[in-house]
């Protein structure tokens, strides 16, 4: 069996691709794009191992929506997310003044080996006037394809130290006075087809689970053009003690079914996290992506077969 391929564009993108289906898993974008969008890199397209796609971009009704990629909403006042800032008892304002970015700065490891591909990143974090805010380091890995299940596997790892001279405040619009829209950190935008499609968690089901904390979260929704289903399961890595129960700032899931399919495993769903100047934020999440629709029970079960 040949190993995944992985093709470098230099200052545009890097593709990981199963040679032996000949499907593109994915496209990590680098290159920087529309200033009121936010630019930061961001997966797009994302692929099940039968070639459907699974992941939205500039979508009609949020453009700043890339596929996968990291965010902060609301950052010390600057919006890193893109598009409109929102201002409690005003709502969606355009106040470009406030949108960042987050920078390609070099690689320090693009490799396949077999069974695994490493995208090793180094980004600077920034608000609209173009300071220094953060310095993150980026980890992407692609692994544990398995051909007869239809699945793959994304291990997301970032790690934000702050480098200004106060700390830097993480909210989110549900923060600022928004209910229920506590969306910030990685973002997941399904395809327009998902809308509607099937929410499912540890202990419970639907867009009840919004909000609520748990180990793992998953969507499930069946395509256009393609026949059949996928589901992305979001797993967080045992370190980020998502309960906040070891001290750490609790998580939430931000999910959606409706206007439109999305999921981010929350760092500041109801309350603000704050890092302190030269303090880093270390974070570790596991995307997984299948054919078929998977029920709690499948999900349990391949979560235990694949620890951490």
């Amino acid at each position: 069996m040949i190993g995944l391929r992985l093709v470098h564009a230099h200052g545009d993108r890097i593709t990981v691709t199963d040679p032996d289906s000949g499907v593109e898993l994915l496209a990590y974008v680098y290159r920087p794009e529309a200033a009121w969008e936010a630019p930061k890199p961001y997966i797009h397209p994302l692929r099940t191992l039968a070639g459907a796609v699974v992941t939205d971009y500039r979508p009609n009704d949020h453009r700043w929506h890339k596929g996968l990629s990291l965010t902060a909403s609301h950052l010390s006042g600057a919006n890193l997310w893109g598009g409109n800032s929102y201002v409690h008892g005003e709502g969606y304002l355009e106040l470009p003044e406030r949108v960042g970015s987050m920078a390609h700065v070099g690689f320090d490891e693009v490799t396949a080996d077999g069974d695994r591909v490493v995208v090793a990143e180094r980004l600077t974090w920034h608000p609209h006037g173009g300071e220094l805010w953060a310095e993150e380091r980026r980890r992407i890995e692609v692994h544990d394809v398995d051909r007869a299940a239809g699945s793959w596997a994304l291990t997301w790892s970032s790690a934000i130290t702050n480098r200004r001279e106060e700390p830097l405040r993480f909210g989110s619009p549900t923060t600022a006075g928004r209910e229920m829209a506590g969306y910030t950190g990685l973002f997941w935008r399904g395809p327009r087809a998902f809308r509607d499609g099937q929410i499912i968690g540890p202990e419970g089901e639907g867009p009840g689970l919004m909000g609520t904390q748990g180990p793992w979260l998953a969507l499930s929704g069946e395509h256009d053009g393609n026949d059949g289903h996928a589901t992305v399961v979001f797993a967080h890595a045992p370190e980020n003690d998502h309960s906040g129960d070891a001290g750490a700032h609790p998580a939430h899931w931000f999910v959606r079914n409706e206007p439109f399919a999305g999921i981010a495993p929350s760092w500041a769903f109801h309350d603000e996290l704050e890092l302190a100047p030269g303090d880093t934020l270390t974070r570790r999440y596991r995307v997984v992506v299948a054919d078929g629709a998977w029920e709690r029970k499948e999900i349990d079960e391949y979560l235990e077969a694949h620890p951490w």
